[in-house]
């Protein structure tokens, strides 16, 4: 070959016999970056990741869900004569751990509410001065007629609670979410 006549495609390396590269026998040093996570392993650890935290938010939201759906059961509350108008009665529905108030409105008006503040969840009272339902932890009124928030930072109403009288007992039938 003279110096006009070179080769433009010269022989590839030879390699081992496994594939392993020549420099690589020669030179069997590693970096310490070779090991390290490339940038498409670690996008499929992340997504791998946010489906993961995905499936266990939408798993808290769906347990949460099932278990308020207890709506209760038919329960005898108090005997409407002891209550007495313009006053509130406090009791326990659908649950035992649920708070629960029975309101007999100025006008004859029957209604109950979860006692549960729909903002934190503090336990509201009656007023009777005022007529409100207060939830003492932040300020928050509701409506007694309908359990709507009136002021404060409660932004749902009150769970109410349908009612039904049966002979003289104030009766609670089911939630009413």
């Amino acid at each position: 070959m003279t110096t006009h006549d070179h080769d433009p495609h010269p022989a590839a390396p030879e390699a081992h016999v496994d594939g392993t590269p020549v420099w690589l026998r020669d030179f069997p040093h590693t970096s310490a970056g070779e090991d390290a996570v490339t940038r498409r392993a670690f996008t499929r650890y992340l997504i791998a990741g946010s489906g993961v935290f995905a499936a266990a938010t939408v798993g808290a939201a769906g347990w949460t869900s099932l278990r308020d759906l207890d709506t209760g059961t038919p329960t005898p509350i108090i005997e409407l004569g002891d209550l007495p108008e313009g006053r509130a009665h406090l009791f326990r529905y659908p649950g035992p751990d649920d708070p629960a108030i029975l309101l007999h409105l100025p006008g004859g008006t029957l209604v109950a509410y979860s006692q549960k503040c729909t903002h934190l969840g503090c336990v509201v009272f009656y007023e009777p001065e005022t007529t409100e339902l207060v939830c003492p932890c932040h300020e928050g009124i509701f409506e007694p007629a309908t359990g709507d928030p009136i002021a404060g930072p409660p932004e749902r109403p009150l769970p109410s609670i349908a009612l039904e009288i049966r002979d003289t007992t104030i009766w609670a039938l089911r939630i009413n979410r």
